[in-house]
């Protein structure tokens, strides 16, 4: 365990030069393109849980919506393994930093808006003003409608950045306090060792959950514009 509670969120340097591109990019190793006619398990079981979650996230969506399939699986393919691979003991968690998030968020937000603007200019404006608005409130509506919509990347930053961050730091409150009553209370340290385990079974599937919901956010938007 490491002994600062913050050491995992700090920017990894080697010799003083930031290694962030070169963590991101250790996932792409991790899912090898297919190169032969009949594939292995692992690699059968990839192909089987993309195909799956891409039919069921782009199966609503209209042609045009489709065309942004590979983006999306590719977003919770990086994201979901980023996650998995923060869990590992002294390891760096890049999707606790909000400034990476946002910078997945807004860019991937703004062109969902794009597109809604090019192909339906005229339903995307109308989402800012519910139908039956007494005239009154129009000008208040369409303020409140426009702030709710730019803080829609926000809102996914902060909501994968929170509990990525929450469930790290759970985790080594835990093996912290494991560590401490082991030499105090035996007993006491096997039931801290338990809660340990349990929460990083629950990490596991939050580092799941978090990614296919962030996709998931950004394929609703997409789904609204398209």
């Amino acid at each position: 365990m490491n002994e600062n509670l913050f050491t995992s969120f700090i920017t990894p340097t080697m010799m003083g030069i930031p290694v962030v591109l070169l963590i991101l990019a250790l996932p792409t190793l991790l899912f090898p393109s297919p190169n032969r006619l009949i594939n292995n398990r692992v690699i059968s079981m990839q192909q089987w849980s993309t195909n799956l979650i891409l039919k069921q996230m782009m199966a609503t969506h209209s042609p045009k919506g489709q065309t942004w399939s590979l983006m999306l699986i590719s977003l919770i393919i990086f994201i979901g393994a980023t996650n998995l691979l923060s869990l590992l003991p002294h390891s760096f968690a890049p999707t606790t930093q909000l400034s990476m998030n946002l910078g997945m968020a807004i860019p991937l937000w703004a062109g969902t808006v794009a597109v809604g603007l090019r192909h339906k200019t005229k339903t995307s404006l109308a989402h800012l003003l519910p139908q039956g608005t007494p005239t009154p409130l129009i000008p208040m509506l369409v303020i409140i409608e426009t702030i709710s919509l730019l803080i829609q990347p926000v809102a996914l930053a902060v909501r994968l950045t929170a509990n990525i961050t929450a469930g790290h730091m759970l985790m080594h409150s835990a093996g912290s306090t494991t560590l401490t009553l082991m030499s105090i209370s035996p007993m006491a340290a096997s039931i801290s060792f338990t809660i340990l385990i349990l929460l990083t079974t629950l990490e596991f599937a939050v580092a799941l959950i978090q990614a296919y919901v962030f996709t998931l956010l950004i394929s609703l938007y997409l789904h609204d514009n398209t």
